[in-house]
């Protein structure tokens, strides 16, 4: 899916969703999972626009194990550290790597060619060539022995690490990272003895992760990633430093309420046949419908022009009349599909509409020879198809669209019948330009139409179950019409699993020939041998087609598809030639889980000792897991949870503080400039001590704990409340940061009237408290009476005592801020109700 522009919408349209990692302020986490890859490119090549970057494989080592320590050292797991490096990916994701690996050996190619016009020296040193993050590459085999050398000298070293056991999947063991993550969360949920309130924390750049998360249906999971700034330059240098980076935790408890909230008007329609559960699966699979790795998005269908509130308000409209769910646990329900999609087409009327009013003003300036501008055809293309077409009418069997039984009707007027003819015409040309087809018969749109739901089916499979096929991938660069996408109800879909790629059959079916040092020598020929019987696939130039998006890395490349069968016999009489070292590499290996065990004692032997040194005392033991051990049957897969046995873990959620909730265009600022779509507004309600005087109010708070920035909530010591015409504040020695939450111990406290200009600073305060609810998290306050001023948590530290005792005390801010009262959760305080 098209990152950032997914993450930035959802971002936007649902303004609480993240946080800053403040390292005291955030919940406790069970486990971490790191989706490794993104590390392993920031720390390698975090400034691809530099082309005098230079930089060694020591110093990419010893940033990647720097980076694990700092969010190993932010979330803290209690049990379970587990990362995953992207291994041979199934076939329908190749497609993608292979575009992106060709985009980029061509575009680094362009900056150097600009670099040397303009006189400038580059270094002598070869470059890193990002490509070489793809499995089976000398550098990923070298990176798999360093990362095992970092766990072992960890678990052996950190006793924060101890108690943990760490999981390493490295670029050996088939799967992407991520869904090897998955994988080992649906086995772990699948046991009988699993905790519904394990806490889980997902490190990882892609916004599908968001869709990933969700699917477990787990209550306590959030995303961890960098804080991503839009509207900079673009050959501003990336902070690559971990301890200088911002950290964001993106809440799936508050995207599970959020997408309660967007489609709440479906509780009035289907009453008590709502169900969240099922609202989520069908919000992941529409979020497929606008493109993602292995199926391209349908045609006009983009995020930037407002695709997924139209998914959405069509959503709503259809399912009522459904009689149940698009999807079930991973199975498209083909039936209601149909359905939903039926209504999604009259999208593709109402955008061509558009373009026939434009159409219609061409034509009655210059004639009927007009030029079809929406179907991208040249007027020569156009006439030369047309003669084809009509010499293959003659003698097929086959209708072809704009040649229906009988026209649209005779008794229609004569615009309706135009433009039916037109939005046919439309069609028909983008299928000859884009697919490069002559004939656009029944039989192949019936055929684009069941490979489009096979893919669909295929995403919902791998996001919820698992890879089903390894070799299934779509066959084509574009996706076909909504309006196309018809009589699938009877459609049978059905995958054979096959094998995983070896990984130089992967490496052959990626990279460009650009990259062909990164092959063994005797496969690098049939890159760029004209003999070879695949050199087809290896285009040195290749064009890009936009396709209707704004940003150049959004565009189609377009480059053969690789055709296995071939690949596979021009790589055979060369196995054989294969060094020893080589064929080590090119094999697949389980996953490994290593933990600490004080009674075993070895050397572990660096694999880098000028830089590393030999663990001499290493006390880890590992074990192997089965390459199908975590694969989940069908059958079997529960995400039914009792939410009953549930219990508050410190995730933030937007009930408890009572308020309602509407979509409305504010202008919330979440990425350093006004967004333009609809955000989802919150605006608080009067409560039951709403009414409360500045005394009573400080009685219950003053000196205590109390939880701020509502809905991610962190705890502060209130040291004052005031109206804004007299003020209560504790009367403390200096350097005094008491709480006072005994009954027994009653708080210092005096209360003074304000001067003028401390008046005048109580509305500032209140104008500003307000202004950051609003145009940051989308929050209206609506009326401030009373503030409180409270210290922010800032750690905790241990502090003697008298008799030798030793307590833990909660340490706080020397800072004193203002927080308005109705926003202020108190301890103890009761989830609150929601109204729409």
């Amino acid at each position: 899916m098209g990152v950032p522009k997914f993450y930035r919408w959802i971002s936007e349209r649902y303004p609480c969703l993240s946080e800053v990692v403040k390292e005291h302020q955030i919940p406790e986490f069970d486990n971490l999972y790191l989706d490794m890859n993104g590390i392993i490119h920031q720390c390698s090549h975090p400034n691809d626009e530099d082309v005098h970057f230079r930089i060694s494989e020591e110093k990419i080592f010893a940033d990647i194990f720097h980076y694990l320590e700092v969010l190993f050292r932010i979330i803290k797991p209690r049990k379970v550290f587990f990362m995953a490096v992207d291994g041979v990916a199934p076939r329908a994701k190749m497609n993608q790597q292979r575009g992106r690996r060709f985009r980029s050996a061509k575009e680094a190619e362009d900056k150097i060619k600009k670099a040397l016009e303009k006189g400038e020296v580059l270094p002598t040193e070869a470059r890193f060539d990002s490509n070489c993050i793809t499995p089976g590459t000398d550098f990923m085999a070298r990176l798999q022995e360093q990362l095992k050398y970092f766990v072992h000298n960890k678990l052996s070293t950190d006793k924060l690490w101890q108690n943990v056991n760490v999981y390493l999947s490295g670029h050996e063991t088939p799967g992407e990272g991520e869904h090897k993550i998955m994988e080992f969360i649906r086995s772990e949920n699948s046991k009988p003895s699993h905790d519904p309130n394990t806490r889980h924390c997902l490190y990882g750049l892609d916004a599908d992760l968001i869709m990933l998360g969700l699917t477990s249906h787990e209550p306590n999971f959030s995303l961890l990633r960098e804080e991503v700034r839009f509207g900079g330059k673009k050959n501003q240098k990336r902070i690559s430093a971990p301890e200088e980076t911002t950290f964001h935790l993106l809440h799936l408890s508050l995207m599970r309420e959020y997408i309660d909230y967007e489609f709440s008007g479906l509780r009035n329609q289907i009453g008590s046949d709502y169900d969240l559960e099922r609202i989520i699966d069908d919000w992941i699979l529409m979020g497929f419908l606008v493109g993602n790795d292995f199926i391209p998005h349908l045609p006009n269908l983009h995020i930037s022009h407002d695709a997924l509130p139209l998914l959405y308000k069509t959503y709503i409209s259809a399912l009522p009349t459904m009689g149940g769910y698009l999807n079930e646990n991973g199975h498209l329900n083909l039936r209601n599909f149909e359905k939903y999609i039926e209504k999604l087409a009259e999208f593709d009327r109402e955008h061509f509409s558009e373009i026939f009013v434009d159409l219609k003003w061409f034509e009655s300036k210059v004639g009927n020879k007009y030029l079809n501008e929406a179907a991208g055809l040249a007027a020569e293309r156009e006439a030369a198809s047309k003669e084809t077409n009509k010499n293959e009418d003659s003698t097929s069997s086959e209708r072809v669209i704009g040649e229906g039984k009988g026209g649209v009707g005779d008794d229609e007027e004569e615009e309706e019948d135009m433009f039916e003819t037109e939005f046919r015409q439309y069609k028909r040309t983008y299928y000859m330009t884009k697919m490069g087809v002559d004939v656009v018969s029944d039989d192949f749109l019936a055929k684009q139409a069941k490979c489009y739901v096979e893919g669909i089916q295929w995403i919902l499979h791998y996001y919820y179950h698992g890879v089903q096929s390894w070799s299934w991938y779509y066959p084509y660069h574009y996706a076909p019409f909504l309006s196309d996408i018809r009589n699938i109800s009877e459609l049978k879909l059905t995958f054979d699993l096959e094998k995983p790629f070896m990984p130089f059959q992967q490496l052959l079916a990626v990279l460009p020939a650009a990259s062909k040092e990164l092959l063994p020598e005797s496969y690098r020929h049939l890159m760029t041998s004209e003999n070879s019987p695949i050199i087809e696939y290896y285009p040195v130039d290749f064009k890009t087609d936009l396709n209707g998006k704004q940003q150049e890395w959004e565009a189609v490349v377009l480059i053969p598809f690789i055709d296995e069968r071939c690949l596979l016999a021009a790589m055979e009489p060369y196995n054989l030639k294969m060094t020893k070292e080589e064929k080590a590499r090119n094999r697949h290996t389980e996953c490994a889980v290593y933990s600490y065990d004080s009674e075993v004692d070895f050397m572990y032997i660096s694999p880098l000792p000028q830089l590393f040194p030999d663990i001499v005392h290493c006390h880890v033991k590992k074990a192997d897991i089965p390459m199908d051990a975590w694969h989940v049957q069908l059958d079997h897969v529960s995400r039914r949870l009792d939410r009953s046995s549930l219990y508050f873990c410190g995730f933030p959620t937007l009930q408890h503080i009572k308020h309602k909730f509407f979509k409305k265009k504010s202008g919330v600022v979440v990425f350093q400039q006004s967004s333009r779509g609809e955000n989802m507004m919150l605006e608080i309600l009067p409560s039951q001590d709403a009414e409360a005087g500045c005394d009573d109010v400080a009685a219950q708070v003053l000196g205590k704990p109390v939880f701020v920035n509502w809905p991610h909530l962190e705890e502060a010591r209130i040291i004052a409340v005031s109206d804004g015409d007299v003020k209560f504040y504790l009367e403390e020695p200096p350097g005094v940061q008491k709480v006072y939450d005994r009954p027994s111990t009653p708080p210092p406290t005096k209360v003074t009237r304000l001067s003028d200009k401390e008046q005048k600073d109580w509305v500032k305060d209140v104008q500003g408290l307000t202004e950051h609810f609003l145009k940051r998290k989308g929050i209206m306050v609506n009326e401030t009476s009373v503030v409180l001023y409270g210290q922010l948590l800032t750690g905790r530290k241990y502090v003697p005592k008298a008799n030798g005792v030793v307590e833990l005390e909660k340490q706080w801010a020397k800072q004193v801020l203002p927080f308005a009262y109705q926003t202020v959760v108190k301890q103890g305080h009761e989830a609150a109700d929601k109204t729409a």
